[in-house]
């Protein structure tokens, strides 16, 4: 029986008086605050700040509406809930939001188990600084119940094209009602190696949008991690 691997995983916008550029520094100086909470430190294994690629001649496939997704790997399924209530967290990080975002965390946030398609072993890697990830929001249905199976295979548009190129691509689906807005069935992750081969992986993400409905890609790079 395999070890499932809980994650936290949010999209998140910026608080709209950042400069876009200002957005990473300021998203790791509220990670900092973690520091300050003892109970973080055990529910959390660890975290990696993706923030958008910011070049304005990326492909029109890839959004501009998002500022960042955070990968966060909980150390089990039941800190996906206890951390919203953790009275550390509501007082330390939580009235820090604010400066960061557009919205409090818990409003785009998604609990998710993941899945490994391609690459390492389950929750055996985890992303660090400058990794290069396209990240992909698919099937938003109003309805979604979180029934959604886990593909027994690497599903054909996944890996079309440049996607292919990827050394490790994770599906990670939703165990918990998603925030209203933030109704996927899948987030997929696609690691590259350089920004230049996600750049042409994204080419080929029309195809996956005619598959999956209305979706959000985005090409992000770690701009902060733990461990």
């Amino acid at each position: 029986m395999k070890n499932s691997v809980w994650k936290m995983i949010y999209l998140a916008r910026r608080n709209p008086t950042l400069a876009r550029e200002q957005f990473p520094e300021t998203w790791r100086s509220h990670s900092a605050l973690g520091k300050q909470c003892k109970n973080v430190g055990q529910r959390v294994k660890a975290v990696a700040q993706c923030s958008r690629v910011l070049d304005d001649a990326l492909p029109s496939t890839l959004s501009r509406d998002y500022d960042g997704v955070n990968l966060m790997v909980l150390a089990d399924r039941d800190s996906g809930d206890a951390i919203w209530r953790d009275p550390e967290t509501l007082a330390i990080m939580r009235p820090d939001e604010p400066r960061v975002f557009a919205d409090y965390v818990r409003n785009f946030s998604m609990l998710c188990e993941q899945h490994v398609l391609r690459g390492d072993g389950e929750g055996a890697v985890y992303p660090q600084r400058d990794a290069v990830i396209l990240i992909g929001f698919l099937q938003r249905e109003p309805a979604f119940t979180m029934a959604q199976p886990v593909p027994a295979s690497l599903p054909a548009p996944w890996s079309t094209g440049g996607l292919n190129a990827a050394h490790r691509i994770v599906c990670n689906t939703l165990d918990a009602p998603a925030p209203v807005g933030y109704e996927y069935g899948y987030i997929v992750e696609w690691w590259f190696d350089t920004v230049k081969a996600a750049q042409e992986a994204a080419l080929a993400l029309s195809d996956a949008n005619e598959a999956f409905g209305d979706c959000v890609f985005m090409l992000t790079q770690v701009t902060h991690s733990r461990p």
